[in-house]
């Protein structure tokens, strides 16, 4: 069945050169080997995603790609210090603390981020 297996998340990018300087440099993803010269693929914890050029990259307007976290003010400290800019959302029930969006009555943490093309990226703590 389907759902006895991993899933993997594939981002559309515009420029592959400009999303390998994003995701590589200043995310810090290291790419895995691979012989695809269409896209990379980068390992991220026990789980890995796959970035390629596409005409219709930036085209989604919802969260492309999450990364389940222990501590989402510690992962937005560090991404911040390397540059990254976080999205702010008017949610009914959520309060802003700075660039993290608390859920209380959900107990859930979140951010928001956007790359180069726009695709929507977040970092949440369940």
């Amino acid at each position: 069945m389907l759902k006895d297996f991993n899933i993997g998340v594939v981002l559309a990018v515009k420029d592959l050169q400009k999303a390998k300087e994003y995701y590589g440099k200043k995310l810090g993803f290291e790419e895995e080997p691979s012989n695809d010269p269409g896209g990379v693929l980068y390992k991220s914890g026990q789980s890995k995603f796959y970035v390629y050029q596409s005409q219709f990259a930036g085209t989604n307007k919802a969260t492309a790609a999450t990364w389940n976290v222990d501590n989402v003010k510690a992962v937005v400290d560090d991404l911040k210090s390397r540059g990254i800019s976080f999205e702010h959302y008017d949610m009914p029930g959520v309060e802003l603390d700075g660039d993290v969006h608390v859920m209380k009555d959900h107990g859930l943490e979140a951010a928001w981020f956007k790359d180069p093309d726009g695709n929507i990226l977040n970092i949440v703590k369940m």
